[in-house]
């Protein structure tokens, strides 16, 4: 009773009850076993990889040509994904503020001032008239209009929730930052592919133009029948049509870079052919352990979302239980302004309240299981994140385990290609050949070079996939733009 006595002890003794009194309800989160395979598939189409675990990286230890990187730091600062992500951020950031809050009481203050007048009354049995007149009436309080009492931790499961969900939200921009940069390196080689495509078909329909010329004087002089000359045609309208497709695709290619980057770019940043794009592309070590699959931002989305919907199950369990509120006022009252604040204006109230659902009809129930049934969706979401990383990975290391001897293949090929062309074409001139066996050389050696170039895209593609399915930059690095913030990791 001593502390009923004194008002400032009484709020202050709720307000630590309250703080303290907070049970959670929500069940233990348990990190989920990997449902993969503890390490890399194995067989002649993988590569035998490193023991070492997989270092931090940046994008610039794989993308080692300063032109794209040039382009990449462009792009962070100018890719509108990117700010839509980092608005993203701020707003689960808010979000989760705004329901840590709850936790507190709100403290409202408040003051007022009355001046009422009275004309006075009628007369009385004794003979006596009510004197009228103004009267003013001067009034402050501090104020908490019904807060919670957490005591069962519907407030803290549901802040803790939106914690999760704020740190899934910058999962998800550094999965858009990954994608970002990967997609930037795989349309710059596509550029440096087309750009080769492109000389291939200017030396194509400069060597068909020159048959054209000599098969067209061979026919004239009664020496070559019309048909080489169609032919010869055939190949040199084929190579123009090309040559066509390929400046509309190297227009094509700086639109979808400019897209990403977000802003106009420098055409000396660009790559002179495939070899010059893929020259500084640096093997990503995949390692044996699986487990690195963990760091992958779209997992860790999906971890945050598991530990969300787990903790919205304590609060759905929280609401089965009564809810305890307090409201309390400490104010003063006086019809005189400089008595306001003496001790005999003051005045308080504290008016603590509960309230129990007894009839719900079962949803309050339902409620809880709703909440269980969508933590068991986020653990299946979560593990077919998993699993797809592993499989993209896998599929990733199966074409790596293989490109080099198709690339070595498909260069061979080409260099048989054109040392054949040449011969054929010798032959063909000094009148030993067909003109057919040196149109079918020229056939060959355009397709051979063309088959080249994709052979050398698919290499570098495969640097850029391996970079992104292994989880890229395992450190965000702040840029112009504004840093994205990273996550305190899960584990």
């Amino acid at each position: 009773m001593k502390l009923i006595s004194n008002p400032r002890w009484t709020f202050v003794a709720l307000l630590t009850s309250a703080a303290l009194s907070a049970c959670s309800l929500a069940p233990k989160y348990v990190q989920p076993d990997l449902p993969v395979p503890p390490s890399w598939p194995v067989g002649d189409s993988y590569l035998r990889q490193s023991e070492a675990a997989l270092p931090s990286v940046s994008y610039r230890d794989i993308f080692r040509d300063a032109r794209l990187q040039r382009i990449v730091e462009q792009a962070l600062v100018n890719n509108r994904d990117l700010r839509v992500a980092a608005a993203n951020i701020a707003a689960a950031r808010a979000q989760y503020r705004i329901q840590r809050a709850q936790l507190l009481p709100e403290v409202d203050a408040n003051g007022s001032a009355t001046r009422s007048y009275s004309g006075g009354g009628n007369t009385n049995a004794n003979g006596i008239t009510p004197a009228g007149g103004t009267r003013t009436n001067f009034n402050t309080d501090l104020g908490i209009t019904a807060f919670e009492i957490d005591l069962f931790g519907r407030i803290r499961s549901l802040s803790t929730a939106a914690q999760n969900r704020y740190f899934a939200t910058e999962a998800a921009a550094r999965a858009t930052r990954l994608t970002l940069v990967g997609d930037i390196a795989t349309a710059w080689a596509t550029y440096g592919a087309d750009k080769s495509l492109l000389k291939i078909a200017q030396d194509t329909m400069t060597s068909a133009g020159e048959s054209v010329r000599l098969t067209k004087a061979r026919l004239d002089g009664g020496i070559a029948p019309r048909t080489d000359l169609d032919q010869a045609q055939l190949v040199l309208a084929q190579a123009q049509s090309d040559l066509a497709e390929q400046t509309t695709a190297l227009a094509q290619d700086v639109n979808a870079l400019q897209l990403l980057v977000g802003a106009p770019v420098d055409p000396a940043l660009l790559p002179n052919d495939i070899e010059d794009a893929s020259r500084n592309l640096a093997e990503l070590p995949a390692g044996l352990d699986s487990g690195i699959l963990l760091r992958r931002p779209d997992v860790l989305q999906a971890e945050y979302e598991l530990r969300a919907t787990n903790a919205e199950i304590g609060a759905a369990r929280a609401e089965l239980f009564p809810r305890i509120s307090l409201t309390a006022v400490l104010g003063f009252a006086s019809n005189a302004l400089g008595s306001l604040f003496t001790g005999g204006a003051f005045n308080y109230s504290v008016a603590p309240s509960a309230s129990y659902p007894i009839f719900r009809a079962g949803a309050g129930r339902a409620n809880v299981r709703f909440s269980e049934a969508q933590r068991d969706a986020a653990l299946a979401t979560y593990e077919k994140s998993i699993q797809t990383a592993f499989q993209e990975v896998s599929d990733a290391l199966a074409r790596r385990g293989t490109i080099t001897a198709q690339t070595r293949a498909a260069r061979s090929l080409a260099a048989a290609a054109t040392d054949n062309y040449l011969l054929s074409d010798a032959r063909y001139r000094g009148g030993i050949d067909t003109f057919l066996q040196s149109l079918d050389a020229q056939r060959s050696l355009y397709s051979a070079r063309r088959s080249l170039v994709a052979t050398q895209l698919t290499a570098a593609s495969n640097l850029v996939n391996l970079y992104r399915v292994l989880g890229g930059d395992a450190l965000l690095e702040a840029s112009p733009a504004g840093p994205i913030p990273v996550a305190a990791g899960p584990r």
